[in-house]
């Protein structure tokens, strides 16, 4: 017998995402927690620059391939503070100090003080199977 799943339980999963996501982080490595996400590279974290975002920078659709996705928007101008490699992006909810989202990237080498864009992307929840 299949399996199914409404798109109401998998947007509530991606909703979270959007209504708590306070900051897009680039990160040098893999971040584990809130604190590796948000705490720069060489003082004990991952982060390299950091940008703001909110429930407008995050739309849910369904899938590419099934279910439903949350697509984030295109965000450049995001000041580097610190030099470095970032192959990850992170967002994160500072009120709660919640580490809610890691994806990789092609790694890009940054300067401090220079900027850097990421381009759009998905998270998708595949249907049940």
């Amino acid at each position: 017998m299949p399996k199914y799943v409404t798109d109401t339980i998998l947007d509530a999963a991606l909703n979270y995402l959007k209504n708590n996501a306070d900051q897009l982080v680039l990160c040098a490595g893999q971040p584990a927690t809130y604190a590796d996400a948000t705490t720069d590279s060489g003082s004990g974290g991952n982060a390299l620059g950091e940008t703001a975002i909110g429930a407008a920078d995050i739309t849910l659709a369904d899938g590419d391939t099934s279910g439903r996705k949350a697509t984030v928007a295109q965000q450049s101008g995001i000041t580097i503070d610190v030099d470095g490699t970032w192959d990850h992006v992170a967002i994160v909810d500072d009120t709660n100090t919640e580490l809610l989202l890691v994806t990789t990237v092609s790694a890009q080498s940054v300067t401090a003080g220079n900027t850097a864009t990421v381009n759009a992307f998905d998270e998708e929840i595949a249907d049940a199977s």
